[in-house]
């Protein structure tokens, strides 16, 4: 199981899902000759009588906080608090206005019509065979949630198993994971609603597709990891949130372990660390039922810590755990086991990653073994399936695929369709065939059936809808960042596309947690490319496609980096003669909507468009909230003096400044999200419409009942997606379909 603190960075890029610095080329590390001067908000200016739009009442407040001698105004305050009156009526009031100028825009019906033509196909996540059974995911057409299906073995008929759209009138009842028994007789899933990060498991009978009385409240990113004759599960849960304190910070993760069919409430405690706040664990049952292991980490850094307990009839003791390494020097995921040697992926003195073996009677560094080396590429992911290793590489931001023997001899590469991004190679380590997707900005996942052994991948489940890709074309351009790193960018777009200067082009950015940004598809590219646009991705620092020290160059006192990166493309998308800066606009989600914020503020002047998702807008303030505290080790925090510099620097709310003409602008956000909790956006928008003397519209979309994105219903993510392309065709001032008229 991958540990829960990662999953909780992923802005959902994944594909399942940018920015620059000042003019003159600048380290965010390098260290400030000259004291901070304590700072006070200017007052606000009034811009209204400059702006075409009414935008909602926001009084500023009188708040002003003290950190370190530096006084920050925080007038917004009052806006963090999301279900008040007065910040309903506010949200009601921007809704309003933003909706109002959506539907006002002749092109947008049409934009949604083909996005729901769009939308309409199955769609298929990665299988897992357990036993002889095989239980896979799958969307049909215009359903807002995933349903889960079960086979008996790979020519059984599918059946439904899980069925979560009658669950909800609005389809915000989501899966949010599901672990079957090894036996394929049991399923423990999780259910989340409305957006939020909290889960209830519950556990099914798979031949009956009927649940049991089993029913386990306030998990938050857990799983479930099977004792091999299907007794029981172990999983993690947190303490029940305060019922007025719905954004409280949560801390304190548990592991424990259920018996299917005995009351939650009695699940013995199998691991904790009172002293560790901020501990959180992953949590892997070797194949051969021996042993437990227990990934912890500290935050967002992809440095852990490995324990292992012996596994006998009855859950391990606190005290049956011993640690494999104790200071959280490096990244280790567990791959498998024999006996009590066991095998990792790790960074640990490999910054692009390798295989080692260790026993962990002797877990001494000195006796490690090294299976596979470090290559020339990333490697990303590591599976022990029929007696072989399986590893995902990343060369240039897209997959390669390799496998060796157990002893780490290369045996063969698969090949794969084209440059894209493979999913999958789940499995036990002595199953003949596994499952992968591979999916391309053009093709959607097709999931192959493939053995190892012979290296012969056979399509087992393809997805069919209405669009030719042989239109459009992928191709890898490098942009070069201020201090001369190579930045890739994929670009998508019609084949001939006539390169004359005026292309409405959408560059797309994260650059944050180590997370690479991979190729995949998505019914709204698709759209955008349809329409005449090209879809840029900028492959910045920060994230993981180039190892450990890619990630480490766009994090805290460097992650000025990013955003240099970020501006660095948008530089090169104008000077190659692609597009202009009144037809480029940029966008991103979570630590994407955080690239754009901050681009945005630094430099207004080279974006026709901005669309910042669900961002982390006050880096002064975000690891108060839920989660947040987990992102300490990416981006530092203001309680210390020095980090406080460099977030003062590019927070994008206290960059705001009254009197300038920004871009326009459509912030989105749920009213719920309780990841990056809506305060962030809400506050920005409104500062950002306070600041604007330009025409260009700040706007902001809030969609109610709804979170950070995860499980959102198809129908919902129809409309935003319209609203957002509607939006950029009025403001990048182009007349979609025009090559096809």
């Amino acid at each position: 199981m991958v540990a829960w603190s990662r999953l909780a960075a992923v802005a959902l890029a994944v594909v399942l899902a940018a920015c620059g610095g000042p003019a003159a080329p600048r380290d965010a590390a390098t260290p400030i000759a000259a004291p901070v001067a304590p700072v006070v908000a200017p007052p606000a200016v009034a811009s209204a009588a400059a702006s075409p739009y009414a935008y909602p009442a926001a009084p500023r407040g009188d708040v002003v906080d003290d950190y370190h001698g530096v006084k920050v105004a925080d007038p917004y305050r009052w806006l963090e608090s999301t279900d008040t009156p007065a910040t309903r009526a506010w949200i009601d009031a921007e809704n309003r206005l933003t909706r109002g100028y959506l539907t006002s825009i002749p092109e947008r019906d049409h934009i949604a019509e083909r996005l729901r033509e769009l939308f309409d196909y199955e769609r298929f996540r990665v299988p897992e065979q357990h036993g002889a059974r095989i239980v896979y995911a799958a969307s049909k057409g215009l359903q807002n949630q995933p349903v889960l299906y079960v086979m008996d073995g790979p020519g059984g008929r599918p059946r439904v198993l899980l069925d979560p759209n009658p669950l909800s009138a609005d389809g915000t009842v989501a899966v949010s994971f599901q672990s079957m028994s090894r036996d394929g007789r049991l399923l423990a899933y999780g259910l989340s609603s409305a957006g939020s990060d909290w889960t209830e498991i519950h556990v099914r009978d798979v031949a009956t597709a009927k649940d049991l009385p089993d029913r386990i409240q306030w998990t938050k990113f857990s799983d479930a990891a099977w004792r091999k004759d299907g007794s029981g599960f172990f999983y993690t849960r947190f303490p029940e949130p305060p019922k007025d304190q719905p954004s409280a910070p949560t801390y304190f993760q548990k592991v424990f372990y259920h018996r299917v069919g005995s009351d939650p409430a009695t699940d013995p405690l199998v691991f904790e660390k009172l002293d560790q706040k901020e501990w959180t664990f992953g949590i892997t049952i070797t194949d051969d039922d021996r042993h437990v292991v227990l990934t912890v980490d500290k935050g967002t850094d992809e440095k852990n810590e490995v324990f292992f307990a012996k596994l006998g009839s009855k859950p391990p003791a606190l005290a049956a755990f011993t640690s494999l390494n104790r200071n959280f020097d490096a990244e280790y995921a567990f791959v498998g086991s024999t006996g009590t040697a066991f095998y990792f992926r790790t960074n640990q003195g490999a910054p692009r990653g390798r295989v080692v073996k260790l026993d962990v009677t002797h877990p001494d560094e000195k006796s490690w073994v090294e299976v596979v080396p470090e290559s020339v590429d990333t490697l990303q992911e590591a599976s022990w399936v029929a007696d072989r290793l399986v590893l995902t590489y990343l060369k240039d931001a897209h997959s390669v695929v390799r496998v060796h023997d157990l002893a780490g001899k290369p045996l063969h590469e698969l090949t794969l369709p084209g440059i894209g991004s493979v999913r999958g190679f789940w499995g036990r380590q002595h199953d003949a065939a596994t499952f992968f997707s591979f999916a391309s900005y053009t093709t959607p996942g097709v999931i192959y059936r493939y053995e190892p052994a012979s290296n012969t991948a056979t399509p087992f489940l393809t997805p069919k809808l209405p669009f030719d890709p042989t239109k459009y074309e992928t191709e890898q351009v490098f942009a070069t960042s201020n201090d001369g790193t190579r930045v890739p960018i994929f670009l998508v777009h019609a084949k001939g596309l006539v390169r004359d200067g005026a292309t409405p082009t959408y560059l797309y950015g994260y650059g944050g947690f180590n997370i690479p940004l991979l190729p995949g598809f998505s019914p709204d590219l698709v759209e955008w490319i349809e329409m005449g646009g090209v879809y840029a991705v900028a492959i910045l620092r920060g994230g993981g496609e180039y190892g450990k020290a890619w990630h480490e160059a766009g994090m805290k006192q460097k992650k000025q980096n990013v955003f240099d990166d970020f501006t660095s493309a948008a530089r090169y998308l104008v000077s190659s003669g692609l597009t202009r800066v009144d037809r480029l606009a940029i966008g991103g989600r979570s630590n994407g909507g955080l690239l754009v914020g901050a681009c945005l503020t630094q430099h207004p002047e080279l974006f026709g468009a901005a669309l910042p998702g669900v961002g982390v807008m006050d880096m002064l303030r975000y690891h108060r909230y839920t989660i947040g505290w987990a992102w300490a080790d990416e981006y530092g925090t203001s309680d210390d003096p020095e980090e406080l510099r460099t977030l003062l620097a590019y927070s994008p709310l206290q960059n705001v400044k009254p009197g300038t003409r920004y871009p326009a602008t459509l912030v989105t956000t749920g009213d719920h999200d309780d990841r990056v909790v809506p305060g962030h956006s809400f506050k920005f928008a409104a500062a950002l419409q306070a600041a604007q003397v330009g025409p260009a519209p700040v706007m902001i979309r809030i969609e109610t009942s709804a979170g950070h994105g995860g499980g959102t219903p198809t129908g919902k993510l129809v409309e935003e997606d319209a609203d957002r392309w509607a939006f950029l065709v009025r403001e990048l001032h182009f007349t979609p379909w025009a090559a096809a008229r």
